[in-house]
């Protein structure tokens, strides 16, 4: 999937010199937690979001520091400090920093862009104009059409024996040498020995993934490796 398929198309901004009160009633009519900053030109120059008012005069909040604090900060940041809890503006309290992606960017990008950078949106640009927005709403709203859409069909034992195998060899931590597979009428059957309780997890989890599973068992035994302690496998179904 790329940035485009899931992304919102039709995208609120905030002009950079209209004041925080409108940023903050548009935020609250269209229960939004952010906007991208644009200037004039419609071009993205900065984000806000509800971080931006946490600490601000009106409230009290503003962060008070002892004079040895302030010493060591310095009178520029103490100013900047003092712009952003009391700035009119937009443009006074926004992040002016904007991480964009291009329509094309894989999903996968967008992902780690967000991890990477701990933030909660992202503009989706076509040139310096904004075309989208991709939120960690657009996120859930995918992968809950995703599992929607998503196939139940049956399969034949040995093929659900397979395609667990094979995901098996892709995943570095599958103890495929000591995992004993049998499928009997969609009910798979998993048996050996495993050093870590999460590898048993794990291993559900592939299998509970392949279409035509109808449930897993687990026989699954673990030695915990420090002590050897033999830990018998819980039945769930």
């Amino acid at each position: 999937m790329k940035a485009k398929d899931v992304m919102t198309t039709d995208v609120l901004t905030v002009n950079q010199d209209a004041s925080v009160l409108e940023a903050v009633r548009l935020m609250l009519q269209r229960r939004i937690s952010g906007l991208p900053v644009v200037d004039a030109s419609g071009a993205p120059v900065g984000m806000v979001s509800e971080g931006d008012f946490l600490r601000r005069s009106e409230l009290g909040t503003q962060p008070r520091h002892p004079r040895w604090i302030e010493f060591l900060m310095g009178a520029g940041r103490l100013a900047d400090e003092y712009i952003h809890t009391s700035g009119r503006k937009v443009r006074e309290v926004m992040t002016p920093v904007v991480y964009s992606v291009t329509e094309e960017v894989p999903l996968e990008e967008v992902v780690e862009l967000m991890e990477h950078r701990r933030i909660k949106r992202v503009p989706v640009l076509s040139g310096d104009t904004i075309t989208g927005i991709i939120t960690r709403s657009n996120l859930l709203r995918a992968f809950a059409g995703f599992a929607h859409e998503a196939p139940s069909a049956s399969a034949d034992d040995n093929a659900i024996r397979l395609k667990l195998i094979d995901e098996m060899k892709k995943q570095p931590w599958a103890p495929l040498a000591v995992t004993d597979i049998d499928v009997s009428h969609g009910v798979v059957k998993l048996s050996g020995v495993v050093l870590d309780d999460r590898q048993r997890m794990a291993l559900r989890v592939a299998a509970e993934n392949i279409p035509g599973v109808k449930k897993v068992e687990d026989n699954i035994v673990w030695i915990e490796p420090m002590s050897g302690t033999v830990i018998e496998a819980r039945a769930e179904g």
